[in-house]
């Protein structure tokens, strides 16, 4: 290995069966590559021991200074996560470590630690978006959606943090955080004697629902509010969600269903897999997605897929529901399709809590929705 090296590098065995090498005057990073090429290859060559041929292979993990701007401690933990990166890419390679990267991977556990705190802190609440009849005025339900009270941003929308947690055990807990609060609002609005639509929903991600104790978890926070009937809670599971196990997920929501909750898709028509979806999973509700509804009115390529979705739902035997209602307009060539349950800022923004009874008493639909 040493021959393998230039004249002023240095190598130096730092314990085991690991190196550290030393190499200076680069002038650019391409520089490196001649000499990490032969140190792999000094390293695989045979060695013979009793008449045996025996072969190893190195991992070798790189990184440059200045460009990763830390002292030498830090070059050597840089470096050592590199070697790790050449091993699970297959070994007997190199790894360049990347500054951005790691940048990128610091941020995020940032942010991590930020949700973690804000969960603790009871920093995150719940706005709650109306979903009614259009043609008769009923309100039919209120859809839970998380907000981030931010100490120093202020109200952050669920855009700017629930990415960071997908596919994160934290996402988990953010979700029976939100549906234990949901249950807790429907005994104080209860208690209030509030006139209550038929159910609140609350949005459920893949990587929650196919947990496997999902089903004792859910009639666990059921349990805790014994005054709230289950039928109250509606699980909507995203179209999009790539659900690993179409049939274990049916199983699930059977179970759950059987507890008295209620299921709907929602952004149907957004995915690769919903007829799959529609036929597999026991969900009474389908949402239309509100990019599609959104822009019904302008593209009639949108329009074919909303008429298609309602379509398809009756064809089922499905409710339909459209997001993204926001102007009158949008309403009344939904009803013309046959769509009367609706939701969107033409009906009303996501509200807090405690403005709901007040919101309930004074919804009126648009009399044009009526005739």
């Amino acid at each position: 290995m040493k021959d393998a090296l230039r004249e002023g590098d240095t190598l130096a065995r730092i314990g085991g069966d690991e190196f550290v090498a030393v190499l200076s005057d680069l002038v650019k990073v391409e520089d490196c590559q001649p000499v990490l090429d032969r140190l792999l290859l000094a390293s695989s060559e045979p060695v013979s021991i009793d008449d045996k041929q025996l072969t190893v292979s190195a991992s070798i993990g790189v990184t440059f200074y200045p460009q990763d701007s830390g002292d030498a401690d830090l070059l050597m933990r840089h470096a050592d996560q590199a070697m790790y990166m050449a091993k699970e890419l297959g070994k007997n390679r190199y790894h360049l470590f990347d500054t951005t990267q790691d940048d990128a991977i610091k941020i995020h556990r940032q942010k991590l630690l930020a949700i973690r705190q804000a969960l603790d802190k009871q920093q995150f609440v719940l706005y709650y978006q109306p979903k009614v009849n259009m043609r008769t005025g009923a309100v039919i339900g209120l859809e839970a959606l998380i907000r981030w009270q931010h100490p120093e941003h202020g109200l952050l929308q669920p855009n700017e943090f629930l990415p960071v947690i997908e596919n994160n055990v934290i996402s988990i807990e953010v979700g029976e955080w939100v549906i234990k609060t949901v249950l807790m609002q429907i005994s104080l609005w209860q208690k209030m004697n509030i006139h209550l639509p038929a159910n609140i929903s609350v949005n459920i991600a893949a990587e929650q629902l196919q947990q496997p104790d999902f089903t004792d978890r859910l009639a666990t926070l059921l349990a805790l509010q014994p005054d709230v009937e289950p039928c109250r809670l509606e699980l909507e599971v995203l179209e999009t969600s790539a659900l690993d196990d179409v049939h274990h997920i049916s199983e699930t929501m059977n179970a759950c269903i059987a507890l008295g909750v209620n299921f709907a898709i929602d952004d149907f028509g957004t995915g690769y897999s919903s007829l799959t979806y529609l036929r597999h999973l026991p969900a009474h509700l389908i949402k239309i997605d509100q990019s599609f509804v959104r822009n019904m009115l302008a593209h009639n390529d949108d329009l074919t897929i909303v008429k298609g979705v309602i379509a398809l739902a009756n064809s089922f035997k499905r409710q339909v529901i459209a997001e993204g209602v926001e102007t009158i307009e949008h309403g009344t060539a939904l009803l013309h399709l046959g769509c009367e349950l609706a939701q969107g800022y033409g009906i009303a923004k996501p509200i807090p809590a405690d403005e709901i009874p007040t919101w309930l008493r004074e919804w009126k639909p648009d009399l044009s929705w009526q005739i």
